[in-house]
């Protein structure tokens, strides 16, 4: 990210686009008449520029096992499909991956609000998974009505995520940043929103996933996804309706005798909510049906599964979208200004496809509570009991997982520029 230095307004104005990680001073030559200068200087009052962020550190124990490289998480995914896949039960950790910082302006112009973000932090995953590395969150900008870069889904509710500890989250919630560019024709405490959003979807090659012929077949994705949510806010809260249409396609670049081209159709619906209910007490709650949407999960595993195509001696292997189910209810109580828990409870489940391995992720449990303090401002420090269930498709393998973590939260914030 490049800092410039603040010039005098009668000299420079800033145009801030900290979405692409960049502050540029532009030099403006100043108007001749002082009349002409006022309109300028006004807005430029308006603009201002917060960075921000946190230092965290996470320690707990785990009484039973988990992919190592998600060991300070609960993602009932990476439990072990098997007995003592990752060794042991027991085990104790640190970390300091939820670490974050970012920067957030905005500007007053005459098309409307100039609005950017650009956050990261320290949470590895992809091909980093496991590390301490730097990791792009927010890179996003929008003037007016209109936004592009990568933040949110409006398929997700960002507002449903609990006050908890533990950063992953609950596996029922929709939850995904994602490249986008988004119309937003109602704002503000009731809004609408539509986006076109960067395509991408896994597939689960199960038990078909050892055939030669699978290797030659690559992923297509002809269209974006298409996403949009509708809000409607109240004094008592909210209540959202958002939904998800995408097109999955794979294409055989081989040239032996088979052909297992195919393409299937993604969808979701996410109703979710915000209840007040005293105070500043809050009930979450969300339920998500759809096909082929895995990816926008929280936690979950394909998009596509495998299933046996018989009769068709040039296909005999086809896809199809995995249906889900997930569910999120949780409930932020403050105790006072000093004190306060969370507890709720979510699932998925998956309807696995015929062809996918009888060890493969079906269902999915997670579950928090906790007891967070706040002795000073900027500064939490909390313990919570964390729990999380997988069970397979179709040999009886369940397990569960249970952990005590305490945290350290050391918030920052501070407006470099603007009222």
């Amino acid at each position: 990210m490049k800092l410039t230095l603040l010039l005098k307004p009668a000299h420079a104005a800033w145009i801030l686009a900290l979405g692409c990680g960049v502050v540029e001073c532009r030099a403006q030559t100043a108007p001749a008449a002082p009349e002409a200068q006022k309109p300028d200087q006004k807005t430029e009052s308006k603009g201002w520029l917060d960075l921000y962020g946190f230092a965290m550190m996470d320690a707990g124990y785990d009484f039973k096992q988990t992919d190592p490289d998600w060991f300070d998480v609960i993602r009932p995914t990476k439990l072990p499909s098997k007995k003592d896949e990752f060794g042991a039960d027991g085990n104790t950790y640190f970390s300091v991956r939820q670490t974050r910082f970012g920067a957030k302006s905005e500007l007053p112009t005459k098309l409307g609000k100039l609005k950017t973000i650009f956050e990261f932090e320290l949470f590895g995953t992809g091909a980093d998974a496991g590390q301490t590395t730097f990791r792009l969150r927010h890179a996003y900008g929008e003037l007016g009505q209109f936004g592009a870069g990568q933040t949110w889904s409006p398929f997700m509710d960002i507002d449903v995520f609990p006050n908890s500890n533990e950063y992953w989250g609950p596996n029922g919630m929709v939850f995904f940043r994602n490249v986008q560019f988004r119309w937003m024709p109602v704002q503000g405490d009731s809004r609408i929103t539509l986006a076109i959003e960067r395509p991408g979807a896994s597939a689960d090659q199960g038990r078909y996933a050892d055939r030669i012929e699978l290797q030659d077949v690559r992923p297509h994705f002809p269209s974006p996804d298409f996403s949009g949510e509708a809000r409607l806010g109240r004094k008592w809260g909210y209540v959202e309706i958002a939904g998800m249409l995408r097109r999955i396609e794979w294409v055989d670049i081989g040239t032996d005798q088979y052909d297992l081209s195919g393409g299937v159709w993604g969808w979701g619906l996410n109703l979710s909510s915000n209840l007040k209910v005293h105070k500043k007490n809050v009930v979450k709650l969300q339920v998500v049906y759809g096909k082929g949407i895995e990816n926008y999960m929280n936690d979950a595993p394909a998009d596509v599964g495998t299933r046996p195509n018989p009769g068709n001696a040039r296909t005999p292997v086809t896809g199809e979208p995995l249906p889900l189910l997930g569910i999120v209810a949780f409930y932020d109580h403050y105790w006072s200004d000093k004190w306060s828990s969370t507890f709720g409870y979510s699932r998925l489940d998956i309807d696995n496809s015929s062809g996918q391995a009888n060890n493969a992720f079906r269902a999915g449990q997670y579950a928090v509570t906790n007891l967070l303090w706040y002795p000073v401002q900027n500064m939490m420090a909390g313990g919570e009991f964390q729990y999380g269930h997988r069970k397979n498709f179709r040999d009886g393998w369940s397990v569960p997982d249970y952990r005590i973590q305490f945290s350290f939260k050391y918030n920052f914030s501070f407006r470099v520029f603007g009222s």
